[in-house]
C-alpha cells in the first residue's frame, strides 16, 4: 500500500499530502498516525527545511476518523473501553504533540472537507488557507462522541469559546466564508489557486533564515502559556543564539550591501 503521507520537496519547502483519496483521507490505522509523527521528527532534524505545506490528495483535506471502522469496531475503535482509550492515546493523540513540537512553519491548505480530526489537524498548523468550495466541521457529537484529537483545546483558542461551542455542540459544518469571518482561516481562495497560493506563502517564509523562523514560531507557541517577563527571558536567550548564526551575519551584509541574501542554514 502507498504511504498515507505523500511527501515532495521543492528546495527549502516540503509539501505533504494525506494520500487516501478513496477514503477521503480518513485516519484510523496506527501506521497513519505514525507516518505523521515520523514526518514531523524528520522535519525537525532537517534544518534545510524552512516551510511545510500540508494538504489532501483528491477532493478532501481529511475526513477525520474512519466511520466504517467505527461501525465495525475495527482498527483503533476495537476492544474494551480501556483498550479504546489506549488506542486513542497511542494513535491519533500522538499527532497533536508531534505537530506542536514541529518548529518548521506549517501551512494547512484546506482543499476540501476538513472534518473532526481533520479540522483538529488543520488547527494545529500555523497558517490556514482554504478553498472557497471547502467546508470544515467539529462534527464529533453528530457521531455521539467527543472531540478526541485536541479540538476541545485548539478551537476555543483560535476562534473564541462562543464560536467554538457553536461548532462543537451542534457539530454543523461551516463554509469557507464563515471560517474566514471566524478567523479560523487567514485566506479563502478559488480551489484551483489554493496550492499556488500556499506555495507562494511558503516561499516567502522560506526566504528568511530557517533558524529565525523556527525560533520565532517556538516563541509564539511558548508565549501562549507564559507571562510576559518569562517570554522576554526566553526571547533574550533565543536572540543571543540568533545573533551568532552565519545566516544572521549574511542577512545584515546583504541588507547593507543592497543585494539578495544567500542563506546556508547555519
Amino acid at each position: 500500500m502507498d504511504p498515507f503521507l505523500q511527501v515532495e520537496r521543492d528546495g527549502p519547502v516540503v509539501i505533504a499530502r494525506f494520500n487516501r483519496p478513496e477514503e477521503r483521507n480518513a485516519i484510523s490505522k496506527v501506521s497513519d498516525s505514525e507516518e505523521i509523527v515520523d514526518f514531523c521528527a524528520r522535519m525537525v532534524r532537517d534544518t534545510s527545511v524552512r516551510a511545510i505545506i500540508l494538504t489532501g490528495a483528491g477532493k478532501a483535506f481529511c475526513a477525520g476518523g474512519n466511520v466504517k471502522d467505527m461501525q465495525e469496531r475495527a482498527a483503533m475503535f476495537s476492544g474494551s473501553p480501556y483498550e479504546i482509550r489506549n488506542n486513542y492515546r497511542t494513535n491519533v493523540q500522538m499527532i497533536g504533540p508531534a505537530i506542536s513540537e514541529l518548529e518548521v512553519p506549517i501551512i494547512a491548505a484546506i482543499n476540501g472537507p476538513a472534518i473532526g480530526l481533520g479540522l483538529d489537524i488543520a488547527c494545529m498548523c500555523d497558517i490556514r488557507i482554504m478553498a472557497d468550495t471547502a467546508i470544515v466541521a467539529e462534527s464529533y457529537v453528530k457521531l455521539g462522541i467527543i472531540p478526541g484529537g485536541g479540538g476541545g483545546w485548539l478551537l476555543p483558542r483560535l476562534i473564541g469559546p462562543q464560536r467554538a461551542s457553536l461548532m462543537t455542540l451542534t457539530g454543523d459544518s461551516i463554509d469557507a466564508a464563515t471560517a474566514l469571518d471566524y478567523g479560523l482561516v487567514a485566506e479563502v481562495l478559488p480551489a484551483d489557486g489554493l496550492l499556488d497560493r500556499a506555495r507562494e506563502l511558503a516561499g516567502r517564509i522560506a526566504a528568511n533564515p530557517g533558524h529565525a523562523t523556527r525560533m520565532a514560531k517556538r516563541l509564539m507557541r511558548e508565549g501562549a502559556h507564559m507571562k510576559l517577563p518569562s517570554l522576554l527571558e526566553l526571547a533574550a536567550a533565543y536572540q543571543a543564539l540568533a545573533h551568532y548564526t552565519d545566516d544572521h551575519h549574511e542577512a545584515i551584509a546583504s541588507f547593507l550591501g543592497k543585494r539578495a541574501p544567500e542563506f546556508k542554514d547555519r
